[in-house]
């Protein structure tokens, strides 16, 4: 199985593998330039899963800016019969597409039974 993380930016979750392309948000950058998202959701790493509460700390993907572009236009209509309102407007959204590079899982932390049992090992 693929390794992949679940990251935020702005308000969307992505699901992001290494070498994926995606089509995010506009972010203030230009082509060419890293990236690095560090509101990182969730990482499956060679079929072990860590979920964050709700951010996992120190867990990273980078990537790399492609290009900004814009979507095609979708068309707004508003239409009310009998009383001769029309009103036509159109909207492009801008977005940013960007290529994962790699994903940084950080340091997994032991849980508070594993740190007693390491603790009680120690002193004897």
């Amino acid at each position: 199985m693929k390794d992949y993380a679940i990251f935020q930016s702005g308000s969307r979750q992505y699901r992001a593998s290494v070498g994926d392309t995606l089509v995010l948000d506009k972010l203030p950058l230009e082509p060419g330039n890293p990236v690095e998202f560090d509101q990182v959701l969730m990482v499956s790493k060679d079929g072990n899963v860590r979920v964050g509460a709700p951010t996992l700390s120190g867990a990273k993907v980078k990537a790399r800016v492609l290009e900004q572009g814009r979507d095609k236009k979708v068309i707004v209509f508003k239409y009310k019969s009998k009383i001769r309102y029309r009103r036509k407007t159109g909207h492009r959204q801008d977005h940013t597409k960007i290529s994962i590079e790699g994903i940084n899982v950080g340091r997994a932390r032991r849980s508070k039974a594993a740190k007693q049992s390491a603790d009680s090992e120690g002193e004897e």
